[in-house]
């Protein structure tokens, strides 16, 4: 489910479950885990593409997985969510967005230090709509990225940010054809591999201590909304509404 390519000093991971939108499950988490940890540990590897194969770059969790009690499958203790999404890391990870990027899928974009981003992307943390919390640090990450109410209308309506609108608010670092997101993001990543290896790792050591300074409470916040969410009656009838392919009828308890 998990593609590892070795291009010279550049590491191309792909998420390959198109038949289920990439969506994250147990097996997933695993995977990329164990690719992330590959990466970091190959003193002879510099840098990382994070991309995807089908039309959807990642659907977030798998829904059904959740029903099943996969949840905490889904987490690694090194890395969060997906194994990637709290990971310290020392090398530069780019996302190769060519689809949507739902939800924590969004989230996992949202994890990586620069995006390439086709016309065929789009961003949306629609969690609110079926009675869940973005987990994986989209609350509190969107909006050191992007103004705080552009952040919050996202988060409150779950409505999707095209990549125009994404670029322009400096979330994307560059817009290409689709189909060419990977191909311009592993040479983005082979311009910052051209730079001395050590430099690069201790600048965005420090970018990232700067950055994630807020991090911990945000991630403790995080935590605390969403295990008193997870106790409600709507987040039942979000999962069986999905499940059942129907819309949800919110009480509000």
């Amino acid at each position: 489910m998990i593609g590892f390519e070795v291009r010279g000093h550049v590491a191309v991971i792909t998420l390959d479950r198109p038949q289920a939108r990439n969506a994250i499950d147990a097996a997933m988490t695993a995977d990329l885990a164990a690719a992330l940890a590959r990466l970091e540990d190959d003193d002879k590897l510099w840098a990382g593409v994070l991309a995807a194969n089908g039309q959807v770059f990642c659907a977030g969790a798998d829904i059904k997985a959740l029903a099943r009690g996969e949840a905490d499958e889904m987490l690694t203790e090194r890395g969060g969510f997906a194994g990637l999404c709290w990971l310290d890391r020392s090398k530069p990870l780019i996302a190769a967005v060519d689809g949507p990027a739902i939800g924590s899928g969004f989230e996992m974009v949202l994890a990586c230090d620069l995006v390439v981003a086709s016309t065929a992307a789009t961003f949306a943390l629609p969690e609110v709509q079926r009675a869940l919390i973005p987990p994986a640090g989209g609350l509190f990450r969107l909006a050191g990225l992007i103004p705080a109410k552009v952040a919050t209308e996202l988060i409150l309506t779950g409505d999707p940010l095209d990549v125009v609108r994404a670029h322009a608010l400096g979330l994307v670092n560059r817009v290409v054809e689709p189909g060419q997101a990977t191909t311009h993001a592993v040479a983005l990543a082979e311009r910052v591999c051209a730079n001395a290896p050590l430099a690069v790792k201790e600048s965005l050591r420090v970018v990232l201590a700067m950055t994630r300074a807020a991090d911990p409470s945000g991630w403790a916040a995080t935590e605390a909304a969403y295990r008193k969410n997870i106790a409600t009656n709507d987040f039942g009838e979000g999962l069986c509404a999905f499940t059942e392919r129907r819309e949800p009828s919110w009480s509000g308890t």
